[in-house]
């Protein structure tokens, strides 16, 4: 996990509609970078419902919502329909993003290691460096904390 008062690593990577995004258009306001293992998995829906929910709250607090996954823009697009999502969802199937921003890790699932995304959230300032970063999740709590952390 990349620690706060570091500079956050350039990404570029089409959403959910193929439209490419980057660090760069976000510099001058705040927003949650929040990286998760797989569209429609249980965890991840829960966590993507969340800030899907209150993502009119993020904005008044004048904060954008980012997820980024291994997943196709297809998945993201499935995804996005069927949980009525209402934010930003990255591609990065080449895991670019991924690993610049320190989520690929060893992972223990019933006792097996396995490589896998780390289920990890950044909140990044106007100026692009990392002023919060969670690697111990709760998917289900994961949007509600954050969004009470910018009060």
């Amino acid at each position: 996990m990349l620690e706060p008062g570091t500079k956050a690593p350039f990404f570029e990577a089409p959403d959910q509609n193929g439209v490419m995004h980057s660090l760069s258009e976000y510099l001058g306001r705040k927003f949650i970078l929040y990286f998760y293992p797989k569209d429609n998995t249980p965890g991840c829906t829960k966590q993507a419902c969340g800030y899907s929910r209150n993502y009119p709250q993020f904005l008044e607090k004048g904060v954008e919502v980012i997820g980024v996954s291994r997943d196709s823009v297809a998945s993201h697009k499935k995804f996005e329909t069927n949980q009525d999502l209402k934010f930003t969802i990255l591609s990065d199937p080449e895991r670019k993003i991924i690993e610049a921003y320190d989520c690929w890790k060893e992972k223990k699932n019933y006792g097996k290691v396995t490589l896998g995304v780390v289920r990890t959230t950044y909140l990044i300032d106007e100026n692009g460096v990392i002023i919060r970063a969670n690697d111990k999740v709760k998917a289900a709590e994961d949007p509600d904390r954050m969004l009470e952390s910018l009060s």
